[in-house]
């Protein structure tokens, strides 16, 4: 077994650029959850020119959005969704200091390039694990964009967070180099 790597958050250009594809880690600290449609009210302000609702710099996007809360409970279960749904979005946000995202699946080849030229990361979480993931988030508030339910902006704080670095600041790529090993 591989040893895991702590990380804490805002993430800085040393520790990103240390992490390595296949790199087990534990993140602690505050973490965004934004889906499909906050993407694209960030990207519909960026093309306006304004402002941002969160600071980007050093920080990271989890791809998910909690179901409701249940009594006695800090956040409801709350999975990795499908990150290329992001894609449009993402190098607009990477050029303004996102540093790591959070999701599972495949990339595009212009994310990918954004990250490497940015200095950014992209690490999976367990799809189906959600209640599980839940219970590493100690503090959950709605940040932005209240209207749009599960799919408002969140703030995490979590502890330990389990994720894996699929794809690092240099773009070595889990999606490709993993599966050839496997097709024998």
């Amino acid at each position: 077994m591989k040893n895991i790597i702590k990380i804490s958050t805002p993430l800085d250009i040393k520790k990103i650029i240390n992490l390595k594809a296949g790199d087990f880690v534990n993140i602690t600290g505050n973490i965004y959850a934004a889906r499909d449609a906050s993407h694209k009210r960030f990207f519909e302000l960026i093309e306006k020119g304004k402002k941002l609702p969160i600071d980007l710099k050093g920080q990271i996007i989890f791809y998910a959005g909690p179901t409701p809360v249940k009594p006695g409970y800090l956040c409801g279960s709350v999975g990795p969704t499908t990150s290329y749904r992001m894609d449009p979005y993402t190098p607009s946000l990477l050029e303004r200091g996102l540093k790591g995202m959070i999701g599972k699946g495949f990339r595009s080849k212009e994310v990918i390039d954004s990250m490497k030229k940015n200095k950014a990361v992209y690490f999976a979480a367990v799809g189906g694990a959600a209640a599980l993931i839940a219970r590493r988030v100690k503090k959950s508030e709605v940040i932005a964009y209240e209207d749009l339910g599960a799919e408002a902006v969140f703030r995490f704080y979590v502890e330990d967070f389990p994720a894996i670095v699929v794809i690092d600041s240099a773009g070595n790529n889990l999606y490709e180099t993993e599966p050839p090993k496997y097709r024998k």
